[in-house]
Parts: structure tokens; C-alpha cells; sequence
């Protein structure tokens, strides 16, 4: 039987170990304690696991039970730093918003850059249920244009679809980085399914006469996506 032909993106995809030595080392750079920690939540549950069989009498149904347990635990605590990592790299970097909001889960649609100043301040779009979000990078005395001028363009397409503006920063009245996501979840659910994708295909309408900003976006910044409450479709 003739082998198919193998995916050449799936070839150049590392292997799940790999995908963990990667991130692993990720965590180190960021904080060189977080890997004990981890190492240590994982054999402290299994200790406490088999305590329990011996006081019990469940001594080897604790033991079994202890493996998995102590995995579970280790995992969470290893992707909490993960996301951790992750935000601690991505901050002060042009584009740093952009990735974020591209790991989020669910139905959201993210445009980078669809807007940007000689400053380098930049204005991400993002379509999903609650509408159209603007997700502004720059201090805010200068962001507050542009993202009204942006609101003003896309009202000939979106029509009476609901447009949120966020500024994502530091600075008095933004979101900061790692309350990004957050953020938008909480954001009201205005449209259904048939309704974002209705969205999405007027925007396509939309000029895209945009600069490309000066210094490299982030690439590869994807990061195990962290918990969250996953958007239900209607």
C-alpha cells in the first residue's frame, strides 16, 4: 500500500515533547523559579497522595491515583506560567496586543494593524459576538484620535453593529496587557454566528491603505492557551 504524502506544515510542526521543552525554557527565561515550582507542586500532590493511602489503608488505589493527580496538578500550574511567560516577553513590544488577542479562544476574528500613526501607535481590529472591538497600543493622549477616526470609517460598513474601543497599556483608564482577554469575554454578547460572519464580510469592503509600522511584529508568540471562559455559540 503507497504511503500518502505527508503535510509539509505538519512535518516542520515540533512533536508535543518538543512543544513542552520549548516552553519550558520560556518559563526559565522569565523566571528561572517557576519550573521548581511546578516540579515541586507535581511530587508534593504524590507524596500527599500516598500519605493518604497509608493512613487509609488504600495504600496502592492511592498510589495509582497518585500518578495522574500529580500530572494534572503539574500541568496547570505549568500552563498558568506559561501564559505568565508569555506576557512577561510579549510586554513593551510593538504588536504586543495583537498576539494575545490572536491566542484567545473561540469565534474571534483579528485583524493587526488596521490602523497606524508615524508614532507607531496601532489599532488591532477584532470581530466576534459582542461586535466590532477596537484594540488600541499607545499612550492614551494619542490613541483617543485614532480610534475615533477608526470608529467613524467603519460605521459606513458596520451599521447599527456594536463597536467597543480598548486601549491596551499602562497608563490611566487602559486595560493591561495580561487583562486583555479577560476583558473581552466579559464584553456583552450582541450578534449571533450568522450575524459575525455578516460583519466580517462587509469589513472585506473596507480600504486597506494602512503604513506598515517601523520594528518587527511578534512572531511565534502563541503560547498554550490559558484558562478562560470559552464564548457558547448561539
Amino acid at each position: 500500500m503507497a504511503k500518502k504524502p505527508s503535510d509539509p506544515a505538519n512535518a516542520d510542526r515540533p512533536g508535543r515533547m518538543k512543544q513542552l521543552r520549548m516552553i519550558a525554557q520560556i518559563i526559565k527565561q522569565a523566571n528561572p523559579k517557576w519550573m521548581p515550582i511546578v516540579y515541586a507542586s507535581a511530587l508534593g500532590t504524590f507524596a500527599l497522595a500516598v500519605v493518604i493511602g497509608v493512613v487509609t489503608g488504600w495504600f496502592w488505589y492511592m498510589l495509582v491515583l497518585g500518578i495522574p493527580l500529580a500530572l494534572i496538578v503539574g500541568l496547570v500550574i505549568f500552563g498558568q506560567f506559561a501564559q505568565r511567560a508569555q506576557y512577561s516577553l510579549l510586554d513593551g513590544q510593538l504588536g504586543a496586543a495583537a498576539a494575545i488577542l490572536q491566542s484567545m479562544r473561540g469565534k474571534w476574528d483579528v485583524t493587526p494593524a488596521v490602523a497606524v500613526n508615524r508614532d507607531q501607535d496601532v489599532i488591532h481590529r477584532v470581530v466576534g459576538f459582542p461586535g466590532i472591538v477596537l484594540v488600541s497600543e499607545g499612550p492614551g493622549s494619542r490613541v483617543q484620535r485614532m480610534l475615533v477616526a477608526e470608529k467613524k470609517r467603519l460605521q459606513r460598513v458596520a451599521m447599527e453593529v456594536p463597536v467597543y474601543d480598548v486601549q491596551c497599556g499602562d497608563g490611566e483608564g487602559q486595560i493591561p496587557l495580561p487583562k486583555l482577554q479577560r476583558h473581552l469575554m466579559k464584553l456583552p454578547r450582541n450578534l449571533k454566528k450568522p450575524a459575525v460572519e455578516e460583519v466580517k464580510s462587509r469589513l472585506r469592503a473596507l480600504p486597506q491603505n494602512i503604513p506598515v509600522p517601523k520594528g518587527p511584529m511578534p512572531r511565534n508568540a502563541r503560547m498554550p492557551r490559558g484558562g478562560g471562559p470559552r464564548p457558547k455559540i448561539r
